[in-house]
């Protein structure tokens, strides 16, 4: 056994992160101001924001497969949520001392109204079109069984009153009144079972692979923007001007190899992106490893479940079980088609991208990142405990988990579908070795002359925040700018406010991008009345968390 572990080490070292030598020229270098590495909705987003600031500015987006929007930002590699903690309770911690934690809701909501402003921007300029390609209203819910749970639930609801953000959400423990809301979810339910239920009319379901098809489609209509679709990055090299040299084979024509040379460059890969952040040879990378984790759903296109829902429904994660794993059966609406998906179960495999290979994990396992990725594994043993629980079920024990939620289901009307990888971080830490992070990071070179974005969940709901803070990071003078200052207010009228306490300011930014994406938006009421929640015993006992995943 200790030689295995030995040759599985000396392998993982072989690959290290050393900057991979650009090999000979079969071309002239290709120049370029911005290289894009990624055809997902990161690059799809900054390329987009950089256009509109500079639009002098070249740029090249080099994709592996043969279209953008192929991975994870496919709208069937996720689950499509408007994620702004209208109903994911993995957002509202119970401290304690048994009241309820909002700061992370707020943080949510507030990155996703940033999404919706620039969205709106991008369908006001002509950029984006036909907003139900893209982005519907579908009720976000919260749904819960049992005294502790509801009890959470009317503590949460209250919590998120003293929120403008979040005005307008209702609360019921009516069997009737839910079931008028999510017919399927109570239907054959035990009359008797004590239940609780939030929703919120303003959530969304969006298809991001949409959102990134028409903005690439906007961009490629642009002289000074080109896509290079099956080129793979080989190879990085930076030059003593600290522009980058960067290899591209193209898959297309016996992977001939050429150099573009970058000013700029932004690794936007997906799970990709660790082990092409590691060849460039920044010792930033160094503090990261990353763990892969795949997604299926249950899906039913049946016109008679389709038609009879339309929500989506989250839960509570069980016990054992990681926050972000949340069981919930959703409204999809992909390329003009109503669709409902249940899960997520997750899945393991060492590959970094659905399209990717079984080698991704030990290729970008070095000499400074396995102390890390070894104290992530034997800090979380439950977590790899659930893994295997999730991978060793069967048919019917899905189907077993479908029916918590809609008792009256029929297997006959599902199908199991492999959603997309996603490759959470493993990030060095002084105390503890190495920790398990939920969340994205903007990793980049002290020069600003090459940043990659790692992690996962939530990504894509968030990408125009998310890309707003690597321009923040690596183009901080140009941000800082009275040019740049006046176009980011234009593209997000919200940009350096906070929404959060101003009831005015929320609603009028809730009203204008409702009205510009075609979505529903009524004025809030008066709050509901909702039962108190109960008080807590002051000392919780203490159970260990288990470490957040993103499925």
């Amino acid at each position: 056994m200790k030689k295995m572990t030995a040759l599985l080490l000396a392998a993982a070292a072989s690959f290290s992160v050393a900057p991979m030598a650009a090999k000979a020229q079969a071309s002239q270098d290709q120049e370029t101001d911005v290289l894009l590495i990624g055809g997902g909705i990161m690059s799809a987003t900054l390329g987009t924001y950089l256009h509109e600031l500079e639009p002098n500015w070249s740029m090249t987006m080099v994709e592996r497969l043969d279209g953008v929007a192929q991975e994870s930002s496919n709208g069937w590699n996720n689950a499509g949520t408007g994620h702004s903690a209208l109903m994911e309770l993995n957002y509202t911690p119970q401290k304690k001392d048994g009241s309820i934690s909002i700061e992370k809701a707020v943080e949510i909501n507030e990155a996703f109204q940033i999404s919706r402003q620039f969205w709106s921007h991008q369908v006001n300029s002509g950029v984006l079109h036909d907003p139900h390609s893209f982005i519907n209203t579908v009720p976000h819910m919260s749904f819960v069984w049992g005294d502790d749970n509801v009890n959470f639930l009317r503590g949460r609801y209250a919590a998120l009153q003293q929120s403008s953000l979040f005005r307008g959400m209702k609360y019921s423990e009516d069997h009737a009144q839910i079931k008028a809301w999510a017919p399927l979810v109570m239907e054959g339910r035990d009359p008797n079972q004590k239940v609780a239920a939030t929703r919120t009319e303003i959530g969304t379901d969006v298809n991001y692979g949409e959102i990134t098809r028409q903005l690439v489609g906007s961009l490629q209509k642009k002289e000074n923007f080109n896509l290079s679709l099956n080129s793979e990055v080989r190879g990085f090299k930076r030059n003593a001007d600290n522009t980058w040299s960067v290899t591209v084979a193209d898959l297309k024509h016996n992977e001939e190899e050429h150099v573009i040379k970058a000013k700029f460059v932004f690794i936007g890969a997906g799970g990709a992106a660790l082990k092409l952040l590691q060849e460039t040879g920044i010792p930033e990378a160094e503090n990261y490893a990353g763990f892969p984790v795949g997604g299926q759903f249950l899906v039913s296109e049946n016109p008679e479940v389709v038609n009879r829902h339309l929500a989506k429904v989250y839960g509570q994660a069980s016990v054992g079980a990681p926050p972000m794993s949340v069981p919930h059966i959703d409204t999809r609406i992909l390329d003009g088609k109503r669709v409902v998906l249940f899960g997520p179960f997750a899945t393991f495999s060492t590959k970094f991208l659905k399209n990717g290979s079984l080698w991704d994990l030990l290729s970008s396992t070095t000499t400074s990142n396995v102390g890390p990725m070894v104290d992530v594994g034997l800090d979380n043993f439950d977590l790899v405990k659930y893994l295997i629980s999730q991978v060793m079920l069967s048919d019917d024990d899905r189907f077993e988990a479908l029916k918590e939620y809609y008792p009256d289901a029929k297997q006959a009307d599902w199908r199991l579908w492999q959603a997309g990888q996603r490759v959470q971080i493993i990030k060095r830490d002084e105390e503890k070795g190495g920790v398990l992070r939920l969340g994205t990071e903007v990793v980049s070179d002290k020069e600003g002359t090459v940043a990659a974005l790692l992690g996962a969940s939530p990504g894509a709901s968030t990408a125009a925040p998310i890309m707003l803070h690597l321009m923040e990071k690596v183009f901080k003078d140009k941000v800082a700018s009275p040019e740049w200052q006046a176009k980011l207010k234009t593209i997000i009228p919200s940009y350096g406010t906070a929404l959060n306490g101003n009831v005015d300011a929320t609603e009028q930014e809730l009203e204008y991008t409702s009205r510009v994406l075609q979505l529903k938006y009524e004025k809030p009421q008066a709050p509901d009345a909702a039962p108190q929640a109960e008080p807590q015993a002051t000392s919780q006992p203490e159970n260990k968390p288990v470490a957040d995943i993103a499925l």
